[in-house]
């Protein structure tokens, strides 16, 4: 048996293979539609508003798989895979913590979906455990892509006193080139973009989904698939670290590195209880892990992270 397969993208960045820049609107249905009718019986939806569109086609299609990232529906042809850039952004944070010299982190964020606002307070929590001086400036841009208004978050950023910036955005040449321009360290969540910024790169997430999607395709194949919830941590293999740019001193890239390590082992939990919200309130009690549940309704900011969150 063969199968078809194809993978939807808001991002016109992260690889081969794709079909990109589909908007999170009816879109994604005509694009899902226009694949099944060429045969296609496996769709992974990359971004977190194409679930509900995917429900629908879903619907109407009980023969094809989709997988969905980010969040899970429990429909029968619909399984969900979870990244977990929550876990390199807490070691960027760390080298974040290690490199600020004015205490200021600036963060320019998409939209308020829990997958982001882990990322944030990962990052947050991470740059605090070493230097608790720290805050992290959230800007949201409201859009997945829009190089004006992120261009424009990140100048305003740099003006008020942040020397490092990390960000949320489908594509990362803005913000990485206008970081290098003006002197700022910068880091990204979404991939290795240090040719763009050979001076000021400092760390960055990244995701490896070859192996990954090689599994589901051969789940279906072998009619062994069903809707599950996958979890693509650093454990994994599918997370990872990005290599450091050239100013991170060795000692921070060993720390970091053991870090990463620690995480990938499951030595290290990120936002193992206690978890205390901005405002005081417990949010996960001491000893607790994370589960699927608890990261997928995220919503508060955690001490450190000042700006306002939309609700």
């Amino acid at each position: 048996m063969q199968i078809k397969l194809h993978i939807l993208q808001h991002s016109s960045f992260l690889g081969p293979g794709t079909i990109e820049n589909v908007p999170e609107n009816g879109q994604v249905e005509r694009v899902a539609e226009k694949l099944i009718a060429n045969g296609c019986k496996l769709i992974f939806a990359t971004s977190y508003g194409y679930l509900e569109p995917i429900l629908r086609v879903a619907q109407r299609h009980p023969d094809v798989v989709f997988m969905q990232v980010g969040r899970f529906s429990g429909t029968k042809n619909v399984g969900a895979f979870f990244d977990r850039p929550l876990e390199p952004m807490y070691i960027a944070g760390v080298v974040a913590g290690h490199m600020t010299k004015t205490n200021e982190l600036g963060f320019i964020a998409a939209h308020p979906v829990p997958e982001v606002l882990q990322t944030i307070n990962a990052f947050a929590l991470g740059a605090r455990s070493v230097n608790p001086k720290t805050s992290v400036k959230v800007i949201w841009s409201n859009t997945w892509a829009d190089p004006i208004v992120e261009s424009e978050a990140a100048r305003g950023l740099i003006e008020t006193g942040a020397d490092v910036l990390n960000f949320v955005q489908s594509n990362p040449l803005t913000i990485v080139k206008l970081a290098e321009n003006k002197h700022t360290f910068v880091i990204f969540m979404f991939g290795d973009a240090h040719e763009f910024a050979p001076k000021y790169w400092l760390v960055g997430g990244a995701m490896d989904w070859g192996s990954f999607y090689t599994k589901i395709a051969k789940s279906v194949i072998n009619h062994t698939w069903h809707s599950e919830q996958f979890n693509c941590d650093m454990s994994s293999g599918v997370t990872t670290l990005t290599p450091f740019g050239p100013q991170v001193p060795m000692t921070v890239r060993k720390e970091a590195t053991d870090l990463s390590n620690k995480i990938a082992s499951k030595k290290f939990v990120v936002f193992k209880g206690p978890i205390v919200d901005r405002d005081g309130k417990v949010r996960l009690t001491a000893g607790h892990n994370p589960d699927f549940d608890w990261l997928a309704k995220m919503n508060f900011f955690v001490p450190g992270v000042e700006g306002n969150l939309p609700k």
